[in-house]
């Protein structure tokens, strides 16, 4: 054992320059991310501002009791699973496609121009996006239905309407983010070899058929990790998009995770029940994080974990 550990040791002391430089990654994380794990705490306490984390009395399960009675909550769980399903089954395949038709672009400058204006959107605050969402699916005043109407078509209450809600929050989501999903598959599409291009032009491969027996197996462990990081995140949304683009006439679907949490913890200052919601909401991602890498598994795919 002594031996074992001496020869650790002195592997570490052969690479002390490389460990000197993940030192201060190390201690973010430490600080920013494993000290505040404390505050989980605050979910099984009846927390008092004035008393703190460590003089607040500890109550158990009382605050999940409490919370899972809340038909607010259930509602808000259901509307989360909603619009990430959907904007997952809109998004995922056509971030492939656009992946792939930016790899058979020949001209490398036009290839470069087109994929940052696809970028561009990414950079762009929720609160810019929401505005030019609501200048353009406004019922009155709002560009879409001010060419509909001069065509002849009734208004379409964009904004107004809980189906047409979910639309518009799926649209303005795709735009913003389809550019940016992307890079892994571009970067992935760079790896494929050549040579399997070649060989099946040679044998009369046409385009589309490269593409579905050569290019699409070739990055089909990069599609099944990139599908299994995003069912990770179904009860994960964030606060900037509903919370913008919502209004009270969508509240019925509008109304998710996150705002909810927002409005019990920051509006109503109920720091117990949003604790609880947020460590519960973690659980749960995890729990689909594992489910969905033993899937992959059992169908022969790598996983992640």
């Amino acid at each position: 054992m002594g031996k074992k550990v001496r020869k650790t040791f002195v592997k570490a002391w052969n690479y002390k320059w490389i460990y000197l430089m993940l030192l201060p990654v190390v201690v973010y994380f430490v600080i920013f991310k494993y000290v505040p794990m404390y505050g989980i705490t605050i979910a099984f306490k009846d927390y008092n501002i004035f008393k703190g984390m460590f003089e607040s009395p500890w109550v158990g399960l009382d605050v999940f009791e409490k919370i899972f009675a809340n038909k607010n909550f259930w509602s808000a769980i259901k509307n989360t699973f909603i619009l990430n399903l959907s904007s997952l089954a809109v998004s995922f395949p056509l971030t492939i496609i656009v992946s792939l038709m930016l790899n058979e672009l020949g001209s490398a400058k036009f290839k470069k121009v087109t994929q940052s204006i696809l970028y561009l959107p990414h950079f762009v605050s929720w609160v810019v996006v929401a505005g030019i969402a609501t200048n353009m699916f406004a019922l009155q005043d709002g560009t879409i239905n001010a060419i509909l109407e001069r065509l002849g078509v009734e208004p379409v209450p964009f904004l107004s309407d809980n189906g047409w809600w979910i639309f518009t929050y799926i649209v303005c989501n795709v735009w913003k983010e389809i550019g940016w999903g992307t890079i892994i598959y571009l970067a992935a599409l760079t790896g494929v070899d050549e040579t399997l291009y070649e060989a099946a032009y040679l044998d009369g491969a046409s385009k589309f058929q490269r593409l579905i027996y050569i290019t699409l197996p070739s990055i089909k462990s990069v599609i099944v990790t990139m599908l299994i990081l995003s069912l990770s995140k179904m009860m994960t949304i964030g606060l900037d998009a509903p919370l913008l683009l919502g209004n009270n006439k969508v509240m019925g679907v509008s109304e998710v995770i996150s705002t909810y949490t927002y409005r019990i913890g920051i509006e109503k200052a109920m720091y117990s029940e949003s604790t609880a919601i947020g460590l519960f909401q973690s659980v749960v991602n995890i729990i689909i994080l594992v489910a969905a890498d033993r899937f992959a598994k059992l169908i022969g795919e790598e996983g992640i974990i």
